[in-house]
């Protein structure tokens, strides 16, 4: 909630700067100030001085420097909120009481958390059990078990189809909220809802104050459809906007002035095991930017560690579309590589903690694998194609929103431009202008061309607005909907992205949420399932309506037999562009509100960067929604 002025300036008026901020730095008086050792950087010469009068800190080394509130923000990694409420009750100031509509919607939360903390509860307790038997010995051959187990409040979910649901009926929880909850299958065409998750190890997925609100199953069948479960969007879960682990490793974070990343549950808790609990797992197969965002709220540089194979580099070159034109003065990434075919946790069983030590020891600047992912994936022995290059490389560039970031990104790459050679060309870019250090390498089919370098920042032709529907936006979720449609099999590859997306258009909506049932059931399903499915649920005609839309746009890729890899860079690129689209309008809205309530520099400079980013994604658009010759018969 928005805390009024004044509230905030009787919790600084009760609470000295020097007494809160002394609880964690020893400050010794220097005339009207007090003086101590940075706690943002090691230092032998204080530089730390903390102003009662004033009430603010200021740190001369790490250049920090805030009120009570940013103390507790900056060194504990409170949010906001919990920071005021946390002083608050320390100062004996009374916050506002909230609305009606607010207390009975934190009635309602409450209430499902305590749902999802039963479950949990359930959870651990059958793996206790006979039932989990077979659950701990696999847990046990990765070396989970005991404290590890009890930590992260790892639980199996037996086979059987209703036990959760009987358990929770007996303790009066309604079948509606376990389904609101993601906890129960339901659909029009099922007849008695069953569990969502069995025979799978359950892996809680907490907010940050360490409230069960989410889980994740792991498939203890090795031909199960889908290896991985996720619980859906519910009102308490988002996938896209948190990350496994963050309510235990924000502390270690922030005393460390790092965050790392990794790809799966398994993964950060091996980290935790090797002595990083600074570790969190993204919640799908790429972050998000809401995610890049959080991570940023804990440290200036995360370091993203990604698996040693095609999917690892595949997520690490998704994460670069979504972090380049994030990009702000001391805010960005480093890149780790395992070695390939290599988690984190293998790792860790065969090599030992010191092995992941070095992994991250390596870890290259964001400019460094943007650099090196865009020479490797385009060749540049012809003055040509190195002229392809340098266009495609200013075209992303162009895309940074901060304007002094996108300064020094042009420089930076031009200087490494000017240094490709055509010697250094020759072999392959290994001269001058060559990558300075390790990146990731995109790998390509046999006889596949070198993929362009540009990191998916224009569209093809199919994702483009069209008569059909009122603007871009329906035009695109008829393009997902449709390939998907038509090519079932790929449901599975981006289940978990499709699930973080917002869609507008009704039938978009429904079909969408059918297919994401089919993937969880079966994993890829098959058009004859499909088109069963569709038909008991009444969206078959909803289904041709999509089809059509996007065929009179691509219907290249929508023939049954069209190129997989081409249908799959399509849907890719759909995905992304509305993924982007969908993030500069939210962000757009919320810049025109903060400089609609303070009309400062910062939120016009805000409003004119998000209202650019926007333009941007329009303008590709519209060239994208050139007629397609590719299969004309004009001479």
């Amino acid at each position: 909630m928005r805390y009024p002025p004044h509230i905030l300036e009787e919790i600084r008026s009760r609470l000295p700067a020097s007494e809160v901020v002394g609880r964690r730095v020893k400050l010794k008086k220097a005339g009207r100030e007090w003086r101590g050792l940075s706690p943002f950087n090691a230092e032998k010469t204080p530089s730390f001085y903390v102003n009662d009068q004033k009430q603010f800190y200021h740190c001369f080394s790490s250049g920090k420097h805030g009120d009570v509130f940013t103390f507790l923000m900056e060194t504990e990694g409170l949010s906001f909120p919990e920071a005021v409420e946390r002083l608050a009750g320390e100062a004996g100031v009374a916050l506002p009481a909230p609305s009606a509509d607010t207390m009975a919607l934190e009635s309602k939360r409450r209430g499902a958390v305590e749902v999802m903390e039963m479950a949990a509860l359930w959870f651990e307790e059958r793996l206790r059990s006979g039932a989990g038997a077979n659950a701990r010995a696999y847990l046990d051959r990765r070396g989970l078990r005991g404290e590890t187990v009890a930590r992260f409040r790892i639980g199996y979910a037996p086979g059987e189809r209703f036990g959760l649901r009987d358990h929770l009926a007996g303790k009066d929880v309604d079948k509606d909220l376990m389904a609101e909850l993601g906890l129960l299958v339901t659909g029009d065409d099922i007849a008695v809802p069953y569990d969502r998750f069995r025979d799978r190890i359950m892996f809680p997925i907490c907010d940050t104050r360490g409230r069960v609100i989410a889980f994740g199953g792991r498939a203890m069948q090795t031909d199960a459809k889908a290896k991985y479960l996720n619980s859906p969007e519910t009102p308490l879960f988002h996938k896209g906007q948190g990350l496994y682990n963050l309510h235990q490793a924000r502390k270690p974070a922030h005393d460390r002035g790092t965050i790392i990343t990794v790809e799966g549950y398994v993964d950060a808790i091996a980290m935790t095991l090797a002595g990083h609990p600074n570790t969190v797992a993204q919640l799908g197969t790429a972050l998000t930017e809401e995610q890049i965002a959080l991570l940023w709220r804990h440290a200036d540089e995360p370091i993203l560690c990604f698996d040693g194979d095609g999917a690892g580099q595949r997520a690490a070159h998704r994460t670069l579309d979504v972090a380049l034109p994030m990009l702000s003065p001391g805010k960005s990434l480093r890149f780790a590589v395992l070695p390939e075919g290599q988690d984190p946790d293998d790792l860790l069983r065969a090599e030992g903690p010191g092995a992941i030590d070095r992994v991250l020891a390596a870890a290259k600047p964001l400019v460094e694998v943007f650099w090196t992912s865009a020479l490797e994936s385009s060749p540049t022995d012809t003055p040509e194609r190195r002229a392809r290059l340098a266009a495609t490389l200013r075209e992303t560039v162009n895309g940074v929103r901060d304007e002094t970031v996108r300064r020094y990104y042009r420089d930076e790459i031009e200087e490494r431009l000017r240094g490709l050679s055509p010697r250094a060309a020759a072999r392959g870019g290994q001269g001058a202008g060559a990558p300075r250090s390790g990146g990731f390498q995109r790998r390509g089919r046999p006889g596949e061309p070198p993929p362009s370098p540009r990191l998916r920042s224009v569209p093809s032709a199919s994702v483009t607005a069209s008569a059909g529907f009122a603007g871009a936006a329906p035009v695109r979720e008829a393009v997902i909907a449709a390939l998907l449609l038509v090519h079932p099999r790929m449901i599975g590859d981006v289940a978990d992205e499709l699930m973080i997306l917002e869609f507008e258009h009704p039938d978009a909506r429904a079909v969408l949420s059918l297919l994401l049932d089919c993937a969880a059931e079966s994993g890829d399903p098959d058009q004859a399932v499909v088109e069963a499915r569709l038909a008991r649920s009444g969206l078959a005609e909803a289904a041709e309506r999509l089809v059509a839309m996007g065929r009179a746009r691509d219907r290249k890729t929508l023939e049954p037999h069209a190129d997989p890899a081409l249908c799959e860079d399509a849907l890719r690129q759909a995905m992304i562009l509305h993924r982007k689209a969908g993030a500069l309008h939210s962000e757009l809205r919320q810049a025109e509100r903060a400089f609609a309530e303070e009309p400062t520099e910062a939120n016009w400079t805000w409003l004119c960067q998000a209202k650019e980013g926007l333009a941007i994604v329009i303008a590709a658009e519209a060239e994208a929604d050139l007629p397609d010759t590719t299969d004309s018969t004009v001479p």
